[in-house]
């Protein structure tokens, strides 16, 4: 259909009106522009639209801002319980060294006092690690690493660096059994140090107590007391210590005194002992040097002796 000549000059009228009206807002919008950059007529009215469009802004964004956050909260989340297993594990691997440290720490000084009671002593002496221990109320026995192979016998005495532990039991080719001072079945003759008097110590089947049965009811012996191997039998050698009297009392029959004494060896911690050598008793008469003594000594005064009783 043929297009009127009417229409066609109705149409290009309203484009050239529109045109003419784009053209005056783009004026106006470039004069306000210039009048604004240069007087800053325009602020109040920028401000109070930025506050009254700001609230919708927030609202669009909020959707984007929760999910940035809950992102952000599950990365940090994730990152502390990581960052916590980790130090975790440092700690139990730090308390863990700090612990095997005391333990070597405590093992040294073991060692130490071992070396030190060997040296101070001057004997023969065989060092050995405990690798089991039997302490049940009718049996105190304690399993070495050394046995046939390595020169033990049995009744070998075993010591540590505070006193008499026990003595060899039992012999195998690699490993060894100790009977402990304090078993039931075991007996030790012993010297009170203070007076001289001789007695028994027996086990008691506590790890921390002997019994002194059946001493005279007038003898000198009081709490504090020290017990020392007396040498006799010839198991084990004068003068090591034993233990501590703690208590005395009467027996039922109130004839005799019975004591109560701590051993002396820490039974109950030492991981490491010495087993006593035979060493050799010297017989016959001492030398001439050491009977009349160096010159000087001639012109002083004599020794002072002491009664001990039997």
């Amino acid at each position: 259909m043929a297009i009127a000549r009417t229409d066609n000059a109705t149409l290009f009228a309203e484009g050239t009106v529109s045109t003419l009206r784009l053209i005056v807002y783009l004026a106006f919008a470039v004069a306000l522009m210039v009048l604004d950059h240069r007087g800053s007529y325009l602020e109040m009215l920028r401000h109070t639209g930025s506050a009254l469009i700001e609230p919708v802004y927030r609202l669009a964004a909020f959707p984007a801002d929760v999910a940035r956050a809950t992102r952000t909260a599950v990365a940090t989340q994730d990152r502390l319980v990581s960052e916590n297993r980790d130090l975790r594990e440092k700690l139990l691997l730090a308390q863990a060294r700090l612990n095997r440290l005391d333990t070597l720490v405590a093992q040294n000084a073991r060692l130490k006092d071992l070396l030190d009671a060997q040296k101070n002593l001057g004997l023969s002496v065989q060092f050995a690690r405990l690798i089991d221990v039997d302490l049940d109320p009718f049996r105190h026995r304690i399993v070495l690493d050394v046995g046939a192979h390595q020169g033990i016998v049995v009744g070998q005495p075993v010591i540590d660096a505070y006193g008499v532990m026990g003595q060899i039991v039992e012999v195998l080719p690699n490993t060894a059994v100790a009977m402990l001072i304090t078993d039931p079945t075991h007996a030790i003759p012993v010297v009170v140090e203070r007076t001289g008097l001789r007695t028994i110590a027996y086990g008691s089947g506590a790890i921390d107590r002997l019994q002194l049965p059946n001493i005279p009811i007038s003898a000198d012996v009081k709490p504090g007391d020290k017990l020392l191997t007396s040498g006799l039998g010839g198991r084990f050698p004068a003068g090591f210590p034993v233990g501590e009297i703690r208590s005395v009392s009467t027996d039922q029959s109130g004839m005799f005194a019975v004591a109560i004494a701590r051993p002396a060896a820490a039974l109950d911690r030492s991981g490491e002992v010495l087993l006593l050598r035979d060493q050799p008793q010297p017989y016959g008469p001492p030398a001439l040097q050491e009977e009349i003594g160096p010159p000087a000594n001639l012109a002083g005064p004599a020794p002072a002796t002491a009664t001990v009783s039997p």
